[in-house]
């Protein structure tokens, strides 16, 4: 049996036990970073650090206070924060408690909020802070199983018999362990793999969310099979931002405590540029829409510095896209990543003119970044690849404990998702669909068998509803979702996501765009814009002080986005061309449910809201 075998065949039954481990074995090493506003109210913040002990201390000190608060094991306990060093710090402390964490985002609303809560019969709420606590209040009518409500940041909220603060919790929970204090130890021994440890609600397109079940092993697996992948090491310092209520910013804090490296937690999106120099991470995970924000921001930087500037960029994206593709195909071939002298002669220019000032953006340390929850259009990923921005795609699904494929480091390929971890394995069904069968998978939707059955075979398969091609060598790329997939009225099968991806390479001011074309004799696209990049534009083309609705509805900003599309046409098949085009009023967001939390596009919704510009394009044809 090989190591990565062994190491994953004897994982313990969970992560709490591994945490337990890690904070024996390194007690005084550092674990997490946050950061704190400084006292005077003014400057940057200030960043502070927990050792593993530290951390120990207020984990057992939050399980302690659960227990005391009557919670048993297998219990739900949800948490409803962004993602801040507490969250961790409560999620661990509610595995160590034996109980299961149901996962509710921020932006949930009210309604949403309650049927999960009450869906998965949570007992006690940990919410971030008066605006997530009201939430609560306004429906406790609808939740009777809900005795408790603990808020991280106690400003402008009464506690009473119902309503407590962490801090609270966290006193009731020492003054527990003074009296008994193997009780966290105990309760950990207590736990089985097959113990439900996190229920993940999935955003749904349509209709309630499914509550996915993922017991304590799914996690274990995932810290063991993340660390044989030899991908990160004690030395690394990871940035973690994605919200940790989805399951690919969960699945970090996993590896994170089986490697023991530092982490830097902070869920603000727009404090991510200002971080990333201080933070200095060699490693983050992120997702696609970071990805086409900093190269569209690099774009229209270019473009608004000047024709002369602007070709240099130009120039400079064509040399990192070709010396990727080249050191790619090379390494692929030869084991080594080596280019002709001329191209890495050119390369060296567009280093010094261009890329090292992108690297010194993410803080200069960068070894790799890791990008899921949706496909990363290739040329961007070679862009970055040829800047020295190493990006490893993966894929994973809530269901399978959200890394089931990554790229392995060096050897990786832009435009697929890697090869599978070690203990997953993979296949592909007759009509294209992925089918993943492994440790990572989940035991099913809670109290939905008919709807576990529909996805999960007696024998452990598990359907992916992706379509996806497996080269020979084991590396799979995904082609699109089967549920998106196009048939045009003229029977050709076309993947938007592909054509949406294409697009965000060509158009430096693109946000977000949706390809409608099912049953149509052509394709359409909504595309909505970057706020800042367009309104910098605006400044420059006559549009200075319109709001983003004016600029996006002027004919010179039309005109220009029809360049873009006329750009994308031009390395389309005939019938996945985009023939017409509208521009939003706003971009897509969370609040009006067009995209998730981790910022996937909700195709049905887009679709409804925008139906009559989709019917405007279509007007007067043949479907009409």
């Amino acid at each position: 049996m090989s190591d990565t075998q062994t190491l994953i065949e004897n994982r313990p039954p969970s992560v709490a036990t591994l945490f337990l481990e890690r904070v024996v074995a390194t007690p005084d090493a550092e674990a997490y970073r946050y950061p704190v506003a400084p006292a005077s109210g003014g400057g940057p913040d200030d960043w502070k650090a927990l050792s593993w002990a530290q951390a120990a201390e207020r984990v057992y000190a939050i399980a302690a206070g659960l227990i005391e608060l009557g919670v048993q094991p297998e219990q739900r306990v949800a948490l409803a924060a962004s993602t801040r060093v507490e969250w961790i710090l409560a999620d661990l402390g509610i595995l160590c408690a034996g109980a299961a964490t149901t996962t509710v985002y921020p932006q949930t609303n009210a309604d949403e909020s309650a049927f999960i809560l009450s869906d998965s019969e949570s007992r006690v709420l940990i919410a971030e802070d008066a605006a997530q606590l009201a939430k609560a209040v306004e429906k406790r009518g609808e939740l009777p199983d809900l005795t408790h409500v603990v808020v991280i940041d106690p400003a402008g909220v009464e506690t009473g018999d119902w309503v407590l603060t962490l801090s609270e919790l966290e006193a009731r929970g020492a003054a527990r362990l003074e009296k008994d204090p193997d009780l966290i130890k105990e309760r950990v021994g207590a736990i089985t793999s097959d113990q439900l440890a996190t229920l993940i609600y999935t955003s749904g397109t349509t209709g309630r969310p499914k509550g996915v079940r993922l017991p304590h092993d799914n996690w274990s697996y995932m810290a063991k099979a993340i660390a044989a992948t030899g991908l990160i090491s004690t030395d690394d310092v990871q940035y973690l931002w994605l919200p940790l209520a989805h399951v690919f910013g969960k699945v970090l804090t996993s590896g994170q405590i089986e490697v023991g490296h530092v982490t830097a937690v902070d869920g603000r999106v727009d404090k991510i540029i200002e971080n990333l120099p201080v933070v200095q991470p060699t490693y983050m995970a992120a997702v696609p829409r970071i990805f086409e924000k900093v190269y569209n921001g690099v774009a229209a930087k270019a473009k608004a510095g000047g024709g002369a500037k602007y070709k240099i960029f130009q120039w400079a994206a064509e040399v990192a896209r070709e010396y990727a593709k080249t050191a790619q195909d090379n390494f692929r071939r030869t084991g080594t990543a080596s280019v002709p002298f001329s191209l890495g002669a050119k390369h060296k220019v567009a280093d010094a003119l261009v890329f090292a000032k992108i690297r010194e953006a993410f803080g200069g340390n960068l070894r790799a970044c890791v990008s899921g929850s949706a496909a990363l259009a290739p040329e961007i990923g070679y862009f970055f690849a040829g800047a020295g921005i190493h990006i490893l795609e993966g894929y994973g699904l809530t269901e399978s404990s959200a890394a089931s494929f990554v790229n392995p480091g060096e050897a990786y390929r832009t435009g697929t998702v890697g090869k599978p971890l070690p203990g997953t394995e993979v296949r592909i069904a007759d009509d294209g669909e992925i089918l993943l069968r492994g440790p990572g998978i989940m035991e099913g939707y809670h109290g939905l068998p008919e709807k576990t059955a529909e996805v999960l075979e007696s024998d452990g398969w598990f359907h992916t509803g992706d379509i996806g091609e497996l080269s020979p060598d084991g590396y799979l790329r995904i082609t699109d979702r089967k549920k998106d997939l196009i048939k045009t009225s003229g029977g050709k099968y076309i993947a938007p996501a592909e054509v949406e991806g294409q697009f965000k390479a060509v158009c430096p001011y693109v946000s977000n765009i949706l390809v409608h074309g099912a049953d149509r004799n052509f394709c359409t696209a909504l595309i909505a814009l970057d706020e800042p990049s367009i309104l910098d534009w605006a400044k420059e083309n006559g549009l200075e002080g319109k709001s983003y609705a004016e600029v996006v509805a002027a004919p010179t900003t039309v005109a220009l986005i029809e360049g873009y599309v006329k750009e994308l046409n031009a390395g389309l098949q005939r019938w996945q061309t985009v023939k017409k085009f509208r521009l939003l009023p706003r971009d897509l967001d969370v609040e009006h449910g067009e995209i998730t939390p981790s910022l996937k596009l909700k195709r049905p919704v887009v679709e409804r809201e925008y139906k009559h510009l989709i019917d405007e394009m279509y007007a007067g044809t043949r479907e009409a």
